[in-house]
């Protein structure tokens, strides 16, 4: 009798187990785990027990000092990094990494790799950063909160794939794909506006050396390196000289991920060469009598060697994006919500994106707010009827101007570039850091407002629209 509780427990932790695995792969599950590290962060930023061990703690320096007892040496590294730049300057280029390899994908064999596929997609994305740009600058225009113009230019893929995928069979696969094209092509545009509008100041010199690195890595590929290490080691050191050269440091992330080789060191056919050689020795090694179970010591160096095998027949940009993306959907893109989102609620007039607008701060809640829930579908269908129209483009098969309209309101889910934005902008010279951290706080709340608002009206639009079809 003993047994059956033992039995019983480890009958519960397998299923739970397999509930875990069968819960990370379904496409909503990094929506939902940021939506409640958001309500956590925002829990812990504003209650009172809490919120000054949450701010001390992100404010917390997380460097290294080293002097030598003369006061020769006296280095502080790196510079002025605190625990919430840790996350946004170092965790998050890992995430911006991730991407890059996706963007590199698609760009090579997936939505983005010819002319015909790319280019509505594209062209949409272009509408759905502009419209929300200007939408933004006329409200605020000639006021401290201007240039936070790029705040409400993005997409956050995980969300708006995710509502896709819950709404089922209501979307056409095509619109499915035309909005995960449009959301990879708006990530790469967003990557550019952070790295031409939100660096600081350029240090040449330094940018000089790290563009020397990165031509040297763009070599070594062009020669056939295909180890990932050989990668990964320069990558470091171009972030480094990025960091310290003015530009934003999760661009190296960008720009390591599009030289790592979709080329394998093995081809088909010396695969299954090296394979077969492999095997026959394995099936060899299982006549060795040895007193040990499978594997024995000739059989685990076989396996070990056709480890080795298939590995290396994948490309290395494929193996790095499988490995990265549990780490970066579970892992980094929550903790860098927790970090973020926590916004201290000192003034209720956040909630209020409709109040009038301050000459002197302008109205980010407003600019952000219209931008994401009207500026993005406007614009991405805007853009999408005049490509349409001038046959640039077509129509997705089996859509409807409706439905696209609709699956378009899902672009103003902006989430977590529209934070990383909102992140670096408004700072300046002259500009007190008290209103820079107002500016930041109101368009964190009008990210999440605006975001919600879009993933609402875009759900509804689409049931809507999907009803009416079948009548």
């Amino acid at each position: 009798m003993a047994l059956i509780p033992i039995y019983w427990w480890n009958k519960e932790v397998h299923n739970f187990k397999i509930s875990q695995d069968s819960f990370r792969k379904q496409p909503w599950a990094n929506g939902v785990i940021l939506l409640g590290c958001v309500a956590i962060a925002m829990l812990l930023a504003n209650l009172p027990f809490t919120k000054d061990i949450y701010h001390n703690f992100l404010h917390t320096e997380f460097t290294m000092h080293i002097a030598s007892p003369d006061g020769l040496v006296d280095w502080v590294f790196p510079k002025d990094m605190t625990m919430e730049k840790f996350i946004n300057d170092i965790l998050m280029v890992i995430f911006f990494f991730t991407v890059g390899l996706e963007i590199k994908r698609e760009m090579v064999c997936g939505e983005l790799s010819s002319f015909k596929k790319a280019i509505l997609p594209v062209i949409a994305a272009f509408g759905g950063v502009v419209m929300p740009a200007l939408i933004y600058t006329v409200v605020n225009h000639g006021t401290l909160a201007s240039s936070g113009w790029g705040i409400p230019t993005a997409t956050d893929i995980a969300f708006a794939v995710g509502i896709l995928s819950i709404l089922g069979d209501k979307v056409p696969v095509s619109l499915k794909v035309f909005l995960t094209a449009l959301a990879i092509a708006d990530d790469l545009i967003a990557i550019l506006v952070v790295a031409l509008f939100y660096g600081g100041t350029i240090n040449l010199p330094l940018l000089g050396i790290a563009l020397v690195v990165i031509l040297f890595v763009a070599m070594m590929k062009h020669l056939g390196e295909k180890r990932i290490g050989f990668y990964m080691i320069p990558a470091i050191l171009v972030w480094f000289l990025f960091y310290y050269s003015g530009i934003h440091a999760t661009m190296t992330g960008v720009v390591m991920a599009l030289l790592i080789p979709m080329e394998a060191r093995y081809n088909k056919a010396k695969f299954h060469r090296r394979a077969k050689i492999l095997y026959d020795g394995l099936i060899e090694a299982e006549q060795v009598q040895t007193n040990e179970d499978f594997p024995n010591g000739p059989e685990r160096h076989h396996l070990r060697r056709l480890s080795s095998l298939t590995k290396k027949t994948i490309p290395p940009s494929y193996r790095l994006e499988h490995k990265l993306n549990p780490i970066v959907n579970f892992a980094i893109m929550p903790i860098f919500a927790l970090a973020n989102a926590g916004v201290e609620i000192t003034d209720p007039s956040y909630f209020n994106v409709f109040k009038g607008i301050d000459p002197v701060l302008g109205s980010v809640g407003l600019g952000i707010f219209l931008g994401l829930l009207l500026g993005k579908p406007i614009g991405i269908t805007l853009a999408s009827w005049l490509a349409i129209k001038f046959k640039v483009g077509a129509m997705p098969s089996k859509a409807s101007w409706p439905m696209l309209f609709a699956v378009a309101c899902l672009g103003g889910i902006g989430f977590t570039m529209s934070i990383f934005v909102d992140t670096l902008s408004f700072a300046g010279e002259g500009i007190d850091p008290a209103v820079t951290q107002h500016l930041r706080d109101a368009g964190k709340i009008a990210i999440l407002l605006g975001s919600l608002a879009s993933g609402v009206l875009g759900s509804l639009l689409i049931t809507i629209v999907a009803k009416l079809k079948k009548k």
